[in-house]
């Protein structure tokens, strides 16, 4: 009993190891890494250099890295070889929002192998289902070496982690919708579901603007409204039930317009995506075409709108930086656009109206993914459970 038991232990032992690796390989692959080498895991992980290369070995063998020796040689000795993923495996992204399916596959190290935007009107939950299963199945076909292994979903509205049931998400008219259980059937891999702005949030921690931040507050905005994450030492807060991070529906007019979730003045009931679509003579538009169109206008009446959005979001930003005391704030989205389109002056003085105590050290950004980051999100989490246990699937 006792030899079975050591056996047991040296097996979670092992398998925490794995994944330990596993997941440092990912991060550093990502789009600030340049790779990790097997001398940087034996510093990372306290562990010894046989231990990790036997480990590298297994991960291998398993089609999740390869090695590579590039490293320049003007030095005594064998370099250390690049350990860096592989693309065996994709992952599966999907970001439902009023105007449109957003479908992406995404290989370890948060790298966008494919992705497709679908154009639909408030789509159901129904039509999500079928359109992203289609257009997954279409993007695995073009990579035939790699196999689609699970999926993430992130998903503008309130979302319960447990069984991937969609609590709320006003714009899109979904209400205590399921949405793991009915994917699963149409992929038949795991998946999971999560709040878009939180997965965000995730992405830019990982790879972006956020990357090694302990404490860390994300906005971002839609065509849905305005979400949010929350880092609190390292970490992606949510919450007791994993609703945290509501930051558009913090009040910043009690007169203001009635907003989708029933309350009055919230934030994203007053900064929204679609004021400056609307503003610019747009229709249905991604971020990065809003952003072009942004960046060349010269209209009084959409420098005005900046002005007046970025006002709004001025008074929560204060709230936020009071109640949290970040040491980075990073705006997705419009949000980011709005913060883009700021003066230099403007950009200094955003946090002026909080607490000297509470701002101090304050570094405010756009977030470094782009267009990228939900889908880099969704699949993070996607990934979870896989990399956790990387040699049982």
């Amino acid at each position: 009993m006792v030899a079975e038991r050591t056996a047991t232990d040296a097996s979670r032992v092992r398998q925490r190891n794995l994944a330990a690796v596993l997941q440092l390989v990912h991060r550093s692959a990502g789009p600030l890494g340049a790779g990790v080498t097997r001398a940087d895991l034996t510093r990372a992980l306290g562990l010894n250099r046989s231990t990790i290369g036997d480990l590298v070995s297994a991960l291998a063998a398993a089609h999740w890295v390869d090695e590579i020796d590039d490293a320049p040689r003007d030095g005594v000795g064998r370099p250390s070889p690049r350990v860096v993923p592989r693309s065996d495996r994709l992952v599966a992204a999907v970001n439902p929002e009023l105007d449109s399916i957003d479908v992406a596959l995404v290989a370890l190290g948060g790298r966008v192998v494919a992705r497709r935007r679908v154009a639909v009107d408030s789509p159901t939950v129904d039509q999500t289902v079928s359109i992203a299963a289609q257009v997954i199945r279409e993007l695995a076909a073009e990579h035939p070496s790699s196999r689609v292994v699970a999926a993430g979903v992130a998903v503008p509205g309130v979302v319960r982690r447990g069984d991937g049931v969609v609590r709320l998400a006003p714009h899109l008219g979904w209400h205590e919708a399921p949405l793991a259980a009915p994917l699963y059937a149409a992929l038949g891999v795991p998946v999971e579901v999560a709040n878009d702005a939180q997965l965000a949030c995730r992405a830019e921690l990982a790879f972006g603007a956020g990357h090694g931040a302990r404490t860390l507050v994300y906005l971002n905005g839609g065509p849905s409204g305005i979400g949010g994450g929350l880092v609190i030492g390292g970490q992606l807060v949510g919450g007791r039930d994993g609703y945290a991070g509501e930051f558009g529906h913090v009040c910043v007019d009690p007169r203001g317009p009635v907003c989708a979730c029933g309350a009055r003045g919230c934030l994203e009931a007053v900064v929204r995506r679609e004021f400056l679509v609307t503003a610019l003579g747009l229709g249905a538009v991604d971020d990065v075409k809003l952003s072009r169109s942004l960046a060349t206008s010269s209209t009084a009446a959409v420098d005005a709108l900046v002005r007046e959005q970025w006002a709004w979001l001025r008074v929560a930003l204060r709230g936020i930086v009071n109640s949290v005391n970040p040491e980075r704030v990073i705006f997705g989205g419009s949000l980011a656009l709005l913060w883009l389109a700021l003066s230099d002056a403007e950009r200094t003085a955003a946090a002026a109206d909080a607490l000297d105590a509470s701002a101090s050290g304050l570094a405010l950004s756009a977030a470094a993914l782009g267009a990228d980051r939900l889908v880099i999100g969704a699949a993070e989490l996607a990934w979870d459970s896989l990399l956790t246990d990387p040699l049982s699937r």
